[in-house]
């Protein structure tokens, strides 16, 4: 049950029912136990509206509002919140429900959308950078919250696998074949092989003609060409399987639309834009101008989709795919996955996909767009030598800081189970403190702090969910015919906090914000913490002991579906 849903729906009938019609309510959770669980703020801004005075306002929408079920205290402080104080027993009875509910007491949305996923997307041209690890991740977590809340999900991993560039790869892999090298050793390295083709490219020029003519004869269907880019196109699959496999995200092979898959329909998007004169021949380019992209000079930006040369462009691709998604995939909802660069491209193709009628005008389409992760000196993450770096050799380093420091702390243990131990720390420390940060932010990419067990970081969370395991093996078993009793006010603030969970999720599936449920799970184990400190279990009256385990289960079960939603693991034993 998501209660501040429920609430705002009482609430805002009673504020209509006092004079103020379409009012919002806006409930959110108390930042402090002592003005209740839930305030409600709406009553001013509608008290305003109205001309009246607020607490007036409020004093009349309590006359209209039954919370009797739920809450024992329902008061106005200050110039007229509504500050609510839930009943420690409806407390305990949601959370008993919780803790035996499939979804910890969330319910399917009852609107299911088929919702498309646009991320990862690396170029296939070489391996996966850290420019990829935000796209990758976050697209993943939201992919996950809409999964779990009763959304169709239908991922799309538009990777780059066409261009100039692989004609100047495969021109590489041509040179290499005639003098028999091995193909697979030398792709190995997909980033080396890349360097050495285009230096090729850029010292030679009979190459580098070669490589163009390559192309065409690549997108003409040449047989040996194609079969040395599919040759290619699985190699770099392979490495970005291994990364997928390595972040626990949950990418497939099955989930690549490639940009050559559009190539076909390409020719007809450009036809199909001029039946519905969307198309101006604008220095041999056809270009599409929409009223809606006007410069500082009042000129507008066009949206290049076809070069004088006939060459196509990422809009064109983008277009075709957009209507392929809604054509074959029946795409309610299309979010877009892509750095925050993106944004004026992306506008420009969405609404000149509902001016085409590629895609109908309530189709939601979202560019949730991301920052940029930052070195510490405030620029983009480099290598020493202001390289690219390459996203294995990041996570690699993760894993080996994580392994240095659980030896640190675990020396007597077994290797294998500190390297175990060091791959779930250290994956899952980079893909927090990328998660826990505003996607619309840049970060700056620090390891002391991702991988600190204090603060808000996986480490953190995952050595809460391993504490309150030791916390079972000292107890045992849960008797279940106990009920959870709150009396103690942090045991109240705990359970209050763990029904909030399905607001967090709420919020990410309708947002794409994965930072709002890491700053609940925080919330959550800080909130554990303190109830454990305050209200000891194992020496407690065998009732209390186990209402107070039920809490503990449920705070695990909470972690625990949280993190995964994230796609972080957790452990057992730390």
């Amino acid at each position: 049950m998501n209660i501040r849903t429920h609430l705002d729906t009482k609430i805002s009938e009673a504020l209509a029912n006092a004079g103020a019609e379409n009012a919002p309510a806006v409930v959110k959770a108390s930042a402090r136990p002592e003005f209740g669980d839930y305030q409600a703020n709406g009553i001013m801004g509608a008290a305003k509206k109205l001309k009246m005075n607020p607490r007036e306002l409020a004093a009349k929408v309590l006359e209209h509002l039954d919370l009797s079920d739920m809450a024992d205290n329902v008061e106005i402080a200050g110039p007229g919140f509504l500050n609510i104080h839930l009943k420690n027993e409806w407390l305990a009875d949601k959370a008993e429900l919780a803790l035996t509910s499939e979804m910890l007491g969330m319910e399917k949305t009852a609107n299911p959308q088929n919702v498309v996923i646009d991320y990862s997307a690396p170029n296939l041209a070489k391996e996966m950078h850290v420019g990829h690890l935000r796209s990758t991740i976050i697209g993943d977590a939201i992919a996950r919250v809409l999964d779990y809340t009763g959304h169709n999900v239908i991922r799309q991993n538009h990777v780059g696998d066409w261009g100039t560039q692989f004609g100047m790869l495969l021109t590489y892999m041509g040179e290499l074949q005639e003098k028999d090298e091995e193909l697979s050793m030398q792709l190995s390295d997909l980033e080396k092989f890349y360097q050495a083709a285009k230096i090729r490219f850029d010292k030679d020029e009979d190459f580098a003609q070669t490589a163009r003519e390559n192309v065409v004869k690549l997108q003409a269907g040449d047989e040996n060409f194609l079969k040395l880019w599919k040759q290619f196109i699985d190699t770099s699959l392979n490495h970005c399987d291994e990364i997928y496999k390595t972040l626990n995200v949950l990418l497939t092979r099955d989930d690549v639309m490639p940009e050559s898959a559009y190539n076909d329909d390409l020719p007809q998007v450009i036809i199909d834009l001029d039946k519905q004169g969307l198309l101006t021949k604008d220095q041999g380019a056809q270009c599409v101008f929409m009223d809606e992209f006007k410069g500082k000079d009042d000129s507008i930006i066009p949206m290049i989709v076809q070069k004088s040369d006939g060459g196509y462009l990422y809009a064109t691709t983008d277009l075709a795919a957009l209507r392929y998604r809604h054509n074959k995939l029946n795409m309610d909802r299309g979010l877009y996955l892509v750095d925050a660069r993106q944004s004026l491209h992306l506008k420009q193709v969405f609404t000149a996909g509902k001016k085409a009628g590629f895609v109908p005008e309530e189709t939601q389409l979202e560019h949730m767009a991301f920052g940029t992760m930052m070195g510490k000196d405030g620029t983009p993450f480099k290598t020493r030598d202001g390289g690219t770096v390459k996203l294995i050799d990041l996570l690699d380093e993760a894993q080996q800081r994580a392994f240095d420091l659980v030896t640190q702390k675990n020396p007597d243990l077994d290797e294998v189970s500190r390297k175990s131990i060091a791959k779930t720390v250290g994956i899952g420390a980079v893909k927090y403190a990328d998660l826990s940060k505003n996607r619309t932010s840049d970060y700056i990419f620090n390891w002391d702090t991702m991988l600190s067990f204090e603060g808000n970081t996986a480490p953190y969370l995952q050595y809460a969910y391993a504490r309150i395991q030791s916390i079972f093996r000292k107890a045992g078993e849960i008797n279940s015919d106990t009920n959870i009793v709150l009396v103690e006010p942090a045991e109240r603030q705990l359970a209050s906090k763990l029904l909030q969970f399905s607001e967090a999720i709420e919020i990410v599936a309708k947002e794409g914000t994965p930072n709002l449920l890491c700053n609940y799970l925080f919330e959550l184990a800080g909130n554990f913490m303190t109830f454990y400190e305050a209200c000891p279990i194992m020496k407690a009256d065998e009732d209390v002991k186990q209402s107070r385990l039920k809490l503990a289960q449920l705070t695990a079960n909470t972690l625990k579906t949280g993190l995964d939603l994230l796609g972080i693991e957790v452990m057992e034993r730390m």
